[in-house]
């Protein structure tokens, strides 16, 4: 399996001014890559590929060597086939029908890594093993930084990521063949049902708590964010403000990752068989404001459901709980979310006057009587172990 470990680093003042001065040049490296093929395509109709801006690198380098001569040319190479890919999902989205999204320049608040493609061509992990007390990265132009390793590395490492977030800074290592570490066997199948009352309801009954992070510093965030819209722009009061804000959205995102993990480590260790709804997160979530020809209806509700399911991180859980049902070899089943909301799960039927509120079923044919959510979860248990028989049985 591939499994990313994520660290903090420890810096000294003068390690994160020379980090901070390697993402300030990869960025400049990526916005002028950019630069370079659009304008070639402008004023000649010429696409540039990767494999030309890559040759231009010894010249770059060369010519500027206090700057981008400083770095790995390696990481530099990853950043370019960062905006190839860039380049090819805007064709892939354009060829799809879908909103293209052209590649745009990086401004500071939206550049905030850079790769070394492999360990030991311009970094090296753990590279002062003679200190069995700390272990360090090598990077090239920065030096040996301290790493708060909290949790052994499996496997190898194939690639490493500095990244900041805030005011601090990780380090990310992309491990292959990291072994399984299965969990014992329980013989249980469960159906979940994901949700803003409650994060994951059950088909067994039980409801896991939505501890909604965002709403709890929503008093914090508003005061911090009214504080920011009043500084000037440009100013040292202003890059404060920015930072306390981002702080604030930084723990809101720590705490709703750690309430994920804990969820899904209790459902995997719980549960042989675990399916889930294959949800659209990205549609569910659309605003509802319409255009000026065809204005939207109930946008104000719709924009709060949109908030709540956002604070709830339905994709983060899924993300989580398929990485730990994989490395416990645990199996998850994704079913179609269709109407498993509306279906009774005693008789079948099917009508969205089952669902009389939004916490109680009522099935109108058979007077079967439910939570909801539980009702949901029941059916999508029904529907996963279907789709499980079907597969064995193919």
């Amino acid at each position: 399996m591939r499994r990313s470990f994520k660290f903090l680093l420890r810096p000294t003042s003068k390690q994160a001014a020379a980090l901070t001065a390697c993402l300030d040049d990869h960025r400049a490296l990526y916005n002028a890559a950019l630069e370079h093929r659009r304008t070639a395509y402008a004023k000649a109709k010429v696409s540039i590929r990767y494999g030309e801006q890559s040759a231009e690198l010894k010249h770059i380098r060369a010519d500027d060597a206090d700057g981008q001569g400083r770095w790995s040319f390696s990481s530099q190479q990853a950043t370019l086939r960062r905006l190839d890919k860039a380049f090819q999902a805007f064709f892939a989205r354009v060829k799809a029908g879908r909103t293209p999204g052209f590649p745009r320049f990086k401004g500071k608040g939206r550049f905030d890594t850079v790769e070394w493609p492999k360990d030991g061509d311009g970094c090296r992990w753990d590279s002062q093993p003679e200190h069995p007390s700390a272990t360090y990265v090598r990077l090239q132009g920065v030096g040996h930084v301290r790493v708060h390793r909290h949790r052994p590395v499996r496997g190898t490492v194939k690639t490493i990521s500095v990244k900041r977030e805030v005011s601090r800074w990780y380090l990310v290592l992309s491990c292959d063949d990291v072994p399984a570490e299965p969990l014992p066997a329980t013989g249980a199948a469960v159906g979940i049902d994901l949700g803003v009352a409650s994060l994951v309801t059950t088909s067994d009954g039980e409801h896991l708590d939505n501890p909604r992070h965002l709403a709890a510093s929503a008093e914090r965030l508003a005061v911090a964010q009214r504080n920011l819209a009043r500084k000037k722009r440009g100013s040292k009061r202003r890059r404060k403000a920015v930072a306390r804000v981002a702080a604030l959205h930084g723990k809101v995102r720590r705490q709703r990752l750690d309430g994920a993990h804990k969820v899904a480590l209790a459902l995997v260790r719980d549960y042989d068989v675990i399916a889930c709804e294959d949800l659209r997160i990205t549609n569910m979530t659309r605003s509802a404001s319409g255009t000026l020809e065809a204005p939207g209806t109930n946008v104000v509700a719709k924009s709060g459901l949109n908030r709540s399911i956002l604070d709830a991180g339905w994709g983060v859980f899924l993300t989580i709980l398929r990485s730990k049902a994989e490395s416990a070899a645990k199996e998850m089943i994704e079913v179609n979310p269709a109407n498993t909301s509306r279906t009774c799960a005693q008789c079948g039927h099917c009508a969205k006057e089952n669902r009389s509120t939004q916490a109680e079923f009522h099935c109108q044919r058979c007077a079967h009587v439910a939570h909801a959510d539980v009702n949901a979860a029941t059916n999508i248990l029904r529907a996963g172990l279907a789709l499980r028989d079907v597969a064995q049985a193919a």
